[in-house]
């Protein structure tokens, strides 16, 4: 309710009216919780609690290590419940260290090749099949089950595939061949992603637009050029962020095919197969949190930018 507050009268007599009395609004109550609020705030503390510990809490570990000379399980240090390795802090060193090192370099700039060859093999291709089956083709949905059965595997499965296969034809055997038949398998798996996201965004396309192109004596490339593909580009984008994700850490692939091709100079090593050699192979684990930072800094700097421009269009509509 509001509180009326008048004015005291003036002293000596006006001809003037008497003030209106001033409304001050009374401040507002705090609502409380409902319990259909609380039940949801519970239903997720949870997975909060459970995302802080088990990611952000061992990303700062894992950087912590990163800046340490740990090196093997040996002794533990223990504060309370919680141990921790018996290293030392050495600060920046094991990243001097590795930018240093001519293959870990080596592996930054064949990480570049693959992501870049990769990326642009699945947008082409992936935007190529799903032009063609939205042609409406007999058959459509057999094509659509092949094109995109080769994602339903794991990337063991399609490295196994492809090892048989080029070791047959000297590829990986080849130091010019061996980072192309790593891309070519890779491509072949995720294309069929980037399909299945181009198709439902042609197939959300209305008609109409396509309709009027016609009539206004525009061709059908022109059509995709001009009208499809401009409309498409949020669906290109996204897809280009998922798959780029994906080849920055790529490693499966990359240790059945190859396992990073030692024996031809580390032609198709990446960071992600250097980390596991130096962590799991000769126990440098400090080292190997380091080029683990190294990679979480190469997919934040793709995906932050992405999120946020996400953001400013979900909060301008």
């Amino acid at each position: 309710m509001s509180n009326i507050v008048t004015p005291q009268a003036p002293t000596r007599p006006s001809s003037k009216e008497e003030p209106a009395p001033m409304v001050v609004a009374s401040p507002a109550r705090r609502r409380p919780m409902s319990r259909d609020r609380l039940t949801a705030i519970l239903m997720v503390t949870p997975s909060i609690i459970a995302i802080a510990l088990f990611v952000y809490a061992f990303i700062a570990w894992n950087g912590w290590a990163s800046l340490t000379n740990w090196r093997g399980i040996g002794v533990l240090n223990q504060v309370g419940p919680i141990k921790f390795p018996a290293a030392d802090f050495i600060g920046l060193q094991n990243y001097e260290r590795l930018f240093n090192d001519p293959r870990f370099v080596g592996d930054l700039v064949n990480n570049g090749i693959f992501t870049v060859f990769f990326l642009l093999g699945c947008i082409v291709l992936g935007l190529l099949l799903a032009i063609f089956i939205d042609q409406k083709v007999k058959g459509e949905t057999l094509f659509r089950n092949i094109f995109l059965f080769p994602m339903a595997l794991s990337f063991v499965v399609t490295g196994t595939i492809w090892r048989w296969l080029f070791l047959d034809l000297g590829w990986i055997t080849n130091k010019r061949l061996a980072l192309p038949a790593v891309i070519i398998a890779a491509v072949w798996q995720m294309s069929g992603f980037a399909m299945a996201m181009f198709l439902a965004a042609l197939r959300g396309i209305p008609e109409e637009l396509r309709e009027a192109a016609r009539v206004d004596g525009a061709t059908e490339v022109s059509i995709y050029r001009y009208v499809i593909i401009p409309l498409i580009n949020p669906i290109i984008l996204s897809a280009l962020i998922i798959l780029g994700h994906i080849s920055l850490k790529i490693f499966d692939l990359i240790y059945v095919m190859t396992g990073g091709s030692p024996t031809l100079g580390y032609v198709t090593d990446m960071p992600s197969t250097f980390m596991w050699d130096w962590a799991f192979g000769r126990n440098f684990f400090a080292r190997g949190a380091a080029v683990a930072v190294i990679m979480l800094v190469l997919v934040a700097l793709v995906i932050i930018p992405y999120l946020r421009v996400n953001s400013k269009q979900e909060a301008a509509s």
